[in-house]
């Protein structure tokens, strides 16, 4: 470190009171500035050769601080300058507070001194005030005198009703008393005392009175203006002309209260009588309302209440239009103001009817009241009334929810009264079909009972007196009576289920011999029916059904069920006539005698004679289903290995005695279409295909006659084969093995729409041959 570098810090030495000790901040800046110093001089002077421009430097770095000293220098004396300034504007202004408060503490002074002359003012303020009073009273005193007399005479103009004298009289009166107050105030600024208030008010206070009596009277003679219109309405339009003065005078005075005299408003004021005429006419309507007779509103009596009201509506508005209109000023308007008041009560009163326990006729009447008679041309509709419903917009009787709430209570109390109705006539139904008698048939000679033709006609109705309401209520109705449709159906299919098992339960004993006969009336029911609910559901519109309920109601599932429920019930009649002689078929007698088919026809023939009086399509199916249960049986007698062929002969008069008993099938279903719809194969095929498996000559072709017999038959098993082998009797082992094989690999799945005839015949294991217990069975 160079002789001046160490001369420099001996410098910042700290001493007792030097600047480091009273600016701690100087000390920090003073070594950062060394710091930084330092860093530029290690970077200017970093080589020897360069000290040669240490001259140079140090002559800048003097000038440079020289110049910012002498900035210092120029702005620490402008401050000091404006600091001197200051403080000379505050002695300035020191100086002056002194000199006001003592100028204050002088005023204060002088005010004490003054104050007991003030008290000598009061008595000559109480006298000012007594002298205007009197003044008051003299200048009014013949008025004054006037006021007991002028009371009582106007008090009887009101009691005779002679209303506009009565109210020039109270008007004279009112205006006494608002000029008196008015000359007791005095200025427009001026405050009435309470005594002079009450005064007055006392003094004046029949006045009062006269303008209740009055305005009772005028309500009085509004209330009843319908009946004073037809007889003398000339009270009704002095009522009117009073009502127009007063509002007269109520904006008189709120502009003169508004104006430069600031007139105070004389006690009552403003009155709004126009309001309050209003007001009267409505509760005159309501009263009219509340005066129709109310003992006989429910039940039938319904309909003709609200007949009343619309032909007591229709009167008054013919009144109001015609007589009462002419008596009030064009503004306002009374037609409108009656339509509006007979609307809110008629919205009240429907709103009270619409909360009882209503029946659905008591509903019917409502909404038809409501949506149709209303707004009808004997009603609003009227062509008289359109300018003035052009110019009063109305709402709706009945809000949009309480209709639907409305309709919904109608919905329900009809369901209540169809469901009733199904019930009971479903109990006739189960009656008639304990009947020891054929049941009736219509005119194209099919079974039938009263079931469906009440069902149709109940629900048919509901729907078309639903629609006179509206389509949406129809929509309901419908859906409510698929709904019911459907419950019946379901209890009917049990009902049919109960009849079949009280058959069966003891058929030799109380056997109904009709009881064929009902299953099949019970069929043709359900197809009245379906077209029945058919045409209802072309009824509804499209969005009735995702509208009303999230799972519309599925009637035609139902009726499906019933119907096959009623087919199979009749199926097993017939199994169970046919019972008796199946054992005899596919047996040495039947193979000799033909025995038992033609018995197996007769019962078949009389089947079919009745299944034709079952409406299309289901008489067809009737015997489709009765050609499948015949052959069905047929070969579930030849599985049963009744007779097994010793030889070749008795091979073909087997094949040639079914073959016969097919012809006589065919004969007996000859009017069956048994490749329609119903059915993709006709069963009665089946029979010679097994004749000539039977009647083949030559064992070897087996193989291929089962490979046709499979393809014709894929539902055909290994069992049916083996049997169907056996019967033949004269397969050997190893011509079976391979026909069975043959059969395995050509198994296939069944087609679609085929309807398998051997799933339904299952073949008895066979018998096995008796074995001693000691010896082996081969």
């Amino acid at each position: 470190m160079s002789a001046g570098d160490q001369r420099n810090g001996g410098d910042q030495e700290k001493e007792p009171g030097s600047l480091a000790e009273v600016w701690p901040e100087a000390e920090r800046a003073e070594g950062l500035a060394r710091g930084a110093a330092l860093k530029w001089a290690s970077v200017v002077f970093c080589r020897p050769e360069h000290l040669d421009r240490l001259g140079h430097y140090r002559k800048r770095e003097s000038q440079r601080t020289a110049s910012v000293h002498t900035r210092l220098k120029s702005m620490v004396q402008s401050y000091l300058e404006g600091v001197s300034w200051g403080l000379e504007q505050l002695r300035g202004a020191r100086a002056e507070l002194a000199e006001v408060s003592q100028a204050l503490r002088r005023a204060g002074l002088e005010s004490d001194g003054n104050a007991d002359g003030l008290k000598s003012l009061e008595r000559l303020r109480e006298v000012s005030i007594s002298h205007r009073q009197l003044l008051a009273a003299v200048s009014n005193l013949p008025r004054l005198y006037a006021v007991p007399s002028m009371v009582m005479e106007t008090e009887r103009l009101v009691e005779s009703r002679r209303l506009l004298e009565a109210h020039a009289r109270l008007m004279d009166l009112e205006r006494w008393q608002d000029d008196i107050l008015w000359q007791l105030q005095g200025s427009p600024g001026g405050r009435l005392s309470a005594e002079e208030q009450q005064l007055v008010e006392e003094y004046f206070s029949g006045v009062g009175q006269l303008v209740e009596a009055l305005g009772k009277e005028l309500w009085a003679v509004v209330s009843s203006a319908l009946a004073l219109a037809r007889q003398n309405p000339t009270p009704f339009v002095s009522a009117v002309r009073i009502v127009e003065r007063e509002e007269a005078l109520d904006r008189a005075l709120l502009e003169e209260r508004g104006g430069p005299q600031r007139r105070p408003l004389p006690p009552g004021r403003p009155r709004c009588w126009r309001t309050s005429f209003f007001q009267v006419l409505e509760e005159a309507v309501s009263a009219r309302f509340r005066s129709v007779s109310y003992l006989h509103t429910r039940g039938p009596g319904l309909a003709g209440h609200l007949s009343a009201l619309q032909h007591g509506i229709m009167a008054d508005l013919a009144t109001v239009r015609h007589l009462l209109e002419h008596c009030v000023p064009p503004h306002y308007q009374l037609t409108a103001a009656y339509l509006r008041a007979s609307h809110n009560c008629l919205h009240t009163h429907l709103t009270q009817v619409s909360s009882w326990d209503l029946e659905s006729g008591e509903i019917f009447a409502v909404l038809n009241w409501v949506l149709h008679v209303y707004n009808s041309p004997d009603m609003m509709g009227h062509p008289e009334l359109q300018a003035e419903m052009e110019r009063e917009e109305l709402g709706p009787l009945i809000s949009a929810e309480g209709l639907q709430q409305l309709q919904s209570k109608y919905v329900q109390s009809v369901r209540k009264s169809v469901s009733e109705w199904m019930h009971k006539a479903l109990q006739v139904e189960l009656q008639d079909w304990q009947r020891d008698q054929e049941p009736d048939t219509d005119h194209e000679g099919f079974y039938q009972t009263s079931l469906p033709t009440i069902i149709t006609q109940m629900l048919e109705e509901n729907a078309r007196v639903a629609l006179m309401i509206g389509p949406s209520l129809r929509d309901q109705t419908i859906q409510m009576g698929l709904y019911e449709m459907e419950n019946l159906l379901n209890r009917f299919r049990e009902a049919l289920v109960d009849f079949g098992k009280e058959h069966r339960r003891n058929p030799s004993i109380n056997r109904n011999k009709f009881y064929l006969h009902y299953l099949l009336a019970s069929i043709s029911n359900c197809i009245i029916l379906k077209k029945s609910t058919e045409s209802l559901q072309r009824q509804q519109s499209s969005r009735s059904a995702s509208q009303f309920s999230r799972t519309p109601p599925n009637p035609l599932a139902a009726l499906d069920r019933a119907v096959r429920r009623a087919c199979r019930l009749v199926m097993e009649q017939l199994l169970l006539e046919l019972q008796p002689l199946l054992p005899g078929l596919l047996t040495r007698p039947w193979l000799l005698r033909g025995d038992p088919t033609p018995k197996l026809c007769r019962v078949v023939e009389a089947h079919l004679e009745l299944y034709g009086r079952v409406r299309p399509p289901c008489g067809q199916r009737l015997q489709e289903e009765c050609q499948w249960v015949l052959v069905v049986e047929f070969v579930r007698a030849l599985m049963q290995r009744r007779f097994v062929c010793r030889s070749a002969e008795e091979r073909k008069q087997l094949a040639q005695q079914m073959i016969q008993d097919e012809q006589l099938f065919r004969e007996l279903f000859h009017g069956v279409d048994s490749e329609g719809p119903l059915s993709e194969v006709n069963p009665l095929a089946l029979l010679p295909v097994l004749a000539d498996f039977i009647r083949l000559r030559d064992p070897g072709m087996l193989p291929l006659e089962v490979s046709g017999l499979a393809a014709k038959y894929p539902d055909i098993s290994e069992e049916h084969v083996s049997v169907l082998l056996d019967v033949r009797g004269d397969v050997c082992r190893d011509v079976r093995g391979a026909v069975l094989d043959l059969l395995e690999q050509s198994a296939a799945p069944l087609p679609a729409g085929y309807r398998p005839i051997f799933t339904d015949i299952l073949v008895p294991p066979a018998t096995m041959a008796f074995c001693l217990p000691t010896a082996k069975c081969a």
